[in-house]
């Protein structure tokens, strides 16, 4: 009995020390992407529905990591950081927002739903990452649209948008609250390039 009590305690111990060995996870501050509501516009609702579809980009780009660019081409991420989803997701959901706040597409939907709709936002991002330009971050969104009619996959308009947003310091903080006002500039130019379009219901053409 007193040697498996031995061996009891000698394992416990060599558990405690190897508890005590393992690396301890990195603890992570969590960020929502900031966003300021578009104003409304009082123009006539549109005839013809949209669908914001989730955008495509590579797996560095759709992570929740926080992506910088600090000397060239290397590709870091802020430590202790991140989004509170991946970046492809915040942008839809941004996108979403700002056509709602714009009110003029009663009939608006995403692909997480999946409703049939008319038209559909979809594209590539190219980018979603802050770049150090003369020591200062500066946050840089590319993202390449396609307006898509949903009845044969005609794509119907495409556009590319750069936008690039200084920041204030180098607090991850201070690089979040840029990635917002990006996105809000982004998000500005994409609902009114769309409602710009000469669009209207497919089925209409017909009668």
């Amino acid at each position: 009995m007193r040697l498996l009590a031995h061996l009891f305690a000698g394992t416990a111990i060599a558990l405690l020390t190897a508890c005590s060995v393992l690396p301890k996870s990195e603890p992570q501050q969590i960020y929502r992407l900031p966003a300021t509501p578009l104003p409304h516009d009082i123009g006539a609702p549109v005839t013809w529905s949209l669908r914001v579809d989730t955008p495509h980009a590579e797996r560095m780009i759709d992570s929740a990591r926080i992506t910088v660019l600090p000397q060239g081409d290397t590709m870091s991420v802020y430590k202790g950081a991140r989004w509170s989803d991946s970046a492809t997701t915040l942008l839809r959901n941004r996108l979403v927002d700002a056509f709602r706040d714009n009110g003029r597409i009663p009939g608006l939907s995403s692909d997480e739903t999946s409703l049939q709709a008319d038209y559909f936002l979809s594209g590539d991002l190219r980018a979603f990452q802050s770049v150090y330009e003369n020591g200062q971050p500066v946050v840089v969104i590319r993202f390449d649209a396609r307006l898509v009619q949903t009845n044969g996959l005609r794509i119907v308009a495409s556009r590319r948008f750069d936008i690039t947003q200084p920041v204030g310091g180098t607090a991850v903080t201070q690089v979040v609250t840029a990635f917002g006002q990006a996105t809000d500039a982004l998000a500005s130019q994409m609902v009114n390039w769309t409602l710009q379009q000469p669009l209207d219901r497919p089925d209409s053409r017909t009668h």
